[in-house]
């Protein structure tokens, strides 16, 4: 391929599918998802019509926060398998059309990777300061209030070095000390090791909390009215601070831009930056995207919360986003592997399912998908005898954890584990879920899966839901509209976000219908009457002049 013919923008826009490995599909029938299921299974996404796949990490780990805990930067993990399978994962989704993003794990290790051990072993090894180290208080308590997101101190006692160690996680997972140029150097490299390995870009996970303050300085507290549930769950004291010091410094930026220095020496390479800021998230957001030598964009949280998302929710967040971030491009998500499913969290009817997904496809910015969610699944029952995560161990029953979201995927439902696994999985299946297997919705016109197809193909076809402006026509609580315009081309967007019938009036200009559209509006006598849950798309015919 030709230089002139690489798309380096191919990311503005684009609909990415996230993959959880652990629970997508599972090969060698050992209960746990691997990358040799993810390529058995990758037609599924590239039938959904998605652009591009992240991949949640598979590098080699013990597991203790499921892969977020490296243990390895350059091996995947024998559980997932080798690294010739990545290659040929990589391959089978170039194949079909698709980009792979892995989610890269920077600003912490596991306990047990070996940069850790030697860091331990002593003040004056070449890796000393290679992690967050401090000397106790002398009364013996940690150097600071800093508090991690996983509960407690963010500080752990090491009876080697007779020192504190710095985890904004798990104990079992220190941070990185990116004051020190050899650990910005090395995962440099890390980086580029993907790269050459053929990935298009880079999920960079907490990509604000790389480097703290030198000086150790507390967090000063938070008032209860400030507080939000954007980076913890509202029983975590984490919120009860302000994160002033701990992450977010300004020194960030420099290593973002050395970063996005590797990645330009790469034909079409993008980046997504997940920023775990509740009180400065867009702003943090503008910072890490401005120019084009940080960040390609910045994932954001406003739709991952508990806020449900009316229509005068919407434009406010879309609104304050332009606002804010004036340079940077915005990738927008209703659920993810850290949060309960949106169809749960919203209560949506099967109507409603459908319909935000309509307003997701006509957001401005880039759109990321959860395995799952274009199935409708609601958050699944977990037990706590068959709980596995730390965090919702930590804080049961108030906060379950994150489990519910990322159990296995239903393939089929006449099948004990929905043809995740013949062996028993490492989360249940939940049993309501075989009834929205990927089989069944496959051969149903009218199923949830149906339409993520049939609204993603839609906006293919329309280059402003994909790379257009916006600008919000009318927003209640009950009904959105937007228009979305590039290069001459108008589109309307309207939502109906009731389960009542209500009318839509059309701004003035020649209005058309797009039939197109996945949804059966119909209109009589120039009065468009817009169903319970449904939307109404419209192009507006050029002057001929």
């Amino acid at each position: 391929m030709s230089d002139t013919a690489i798309d380096k923008d191919w990311w503005r826009g684009a609909v990415i599918y996230q993959i959880y490995p652990r629970s997508f599909q599972d090969s060698n029938n050992d209960g746990v998802g691997d990358l040799a299921g993810i390529i058995h299974r990758l037609p599924h996404v590239a039938n959904l019509g998605a652009d591009a796949i992240w991949i949640s990490p598979f590098f080699r780990s013990p597991m203790l926060d499921f892969g977020y805990d490296v243990s390895d930067y350059r091996d995947v993990d024998p559980m997932f398998g080798t690294l010739g399978d990545f290659d040929a994962l990589v391959q089978r989704a170039h194949d079909l059309g698709l980009k792979v993003l892995i989610d890269l794990v920077l600003s912490h290790t596991a306990e047990a990777h070996p940069w850790f051990s030697e860091s331990r072993s002593s003040r004056d090894n070449p890796k000393a300061d290679w992690y967050v180290w401090a000397d106790a208080k002398p009364d013996g308590t940690p150097p600071n209030n800093w508090l991690s997101i996983f509960g407690g101190s963010a500080w752990e006692w090491d009876g080697e070095r007779m020192q504190y160690y710095l985890h904004n996680f798990l104990a079992e997972q220190p941070d990185l000390n990116f004051h020190c140029p050899a650990v910005q150097d090395e995962l440099l490299e890390v980086a580029r090791y993907w790269l050459d390995r053929g990935v298009d870009g880079f999920r960079l996970d907490t990509v604000n909390f790389y480097v703290h303050d030198k000086e150790l300085r507390d967090n000063p507290p938070l008032a209860a009215e400030d507080r939000n549930e954007n980076t913890a769950p509202a029983v975590n004291p984490y919120n009860f601070q302000d994160h002033l010091h701990d992450k977010t410094q300004p020194e960030n930026l420099d290593f973002l831009r050395r970063l996005r220095a590797v990645m330009e020496e790469y034909p079409a390479i993008t980046s997504v930056g997940e920023v775990g800021e509740s009180q400065r998230g867009m702003q943090v957001q503008r910072d890490y995207t401005a120019g084009d030598d940080l960040l390609h964009m910045a994932y954001d949280f406003d739709f991952l919360g508990t806020v449900y998302p009316s229509g005068s929710r919407i434009r406010d967040v879309l609104e304050r986003f332009d606002r804010i971030v004036t340079e940077g491009w915005a990738c927008w998500a209703f659920s993810n592997h850290d949060v309960v499913r949106h169809a749960s969290r919203f209560d949506l009817s099967e109507d409603a399912r459908k319909l935000y997904a309509a307003v997701l496809m006509c957001m401005k910015g880039t759109i990321c998908l959860y395995q799952g969610e274009e199935l409708g699944l609601r958050e699944a029952y977990v037990a706590y005898e068959d709980l596995q995560d730390p965090y919702g161990k930590r804080f049961w029953p108030k906060f379950k954890g994150r489990d519910g979201c990322r159990t296995p995927m239903p393939w089929v439902r006449d099948n004990t584990h929905g043809g995740f696994s013949d062996a028993k999985p490492w989360l249940p299946v939940a049993v309501e879920h075989l009834e929205r297997a990927v089989a069944v919705q496959d051969v149903d016109p009218a199923s949830t899966l149906a339409f993520y197809r049939a609204m993603i193909a839609f906006r293919k076809t329309h280059l402003p839901l994909i790379k257009g402006d916006l600008d919000v026509i009318e927003a209640t609580d009950d009904m959105l509209v937007l228009i979305r315009a590039h290069d001459g081309e108008q589109v309307l967007c309207a939502f109906n976000l009731t389960d009542g019938v209500q009318d839509l009036h059309l701004p003035p200009g020649d209005w058309r219908q797009d039939k197109a559209a996945p949804f059966t509006t119909d209109t009589t006598a120039g009065t468009i009457r817009l169903p319970p849950w449904q939307g109404y798309f419209a192009t507006l015919a050029k002057d001929n002049d």
